[in-house]
């Protein structure tokens, strides 16, 4: 099994529930309206589109980050934002609805 996660580049999945525990910061990438209609508690709403201007917020670039927003689409983006700048922990949790799911089992 090892050999065919080395061939295609699969990783272990990630234990979004651990991370939570080892204080990820979960950032939800969703727009202020969507994150006021549900969100993950103690998530922090930083759209996309500004997270950019915002990413002096973070300051810490090896904690856990948790990226959600509302089908994985633009999680994605944010994961791939942060990491280009440098953030080393940063994890796609994808819809908001099954990341909490996922912590809380």
């Amino acid at each position: 099994m090892q050999f065919l996660r080395k061939l295609f580049g699969l990783k272990p999945p990630v234990n979004f529930s651990e991370l939570v525990q080892n204080n990820a910061i979960i950032i939800d990438v969703r727009t202020v309206a969507e994150f006021k209609s549900g969100a993950i508690k103690k998530s922090v709403n930083i759209p996309v589109n500004d997270l950019p201007k915002r990413l002096n917020k973070l300051k810490d670039k090896n904690q856990p980050i948790i990226t959600c927003c509302a089908s994985g689409v633009r999680s994605a983006m944010a994961r791939q934002l942060l990491q280009s700048n440098g953030f080393k922990n940063v994890h796609n949790g994808g819809s908001w609805h099954r990341l909490q799911r996922k912590i809380n089992n």
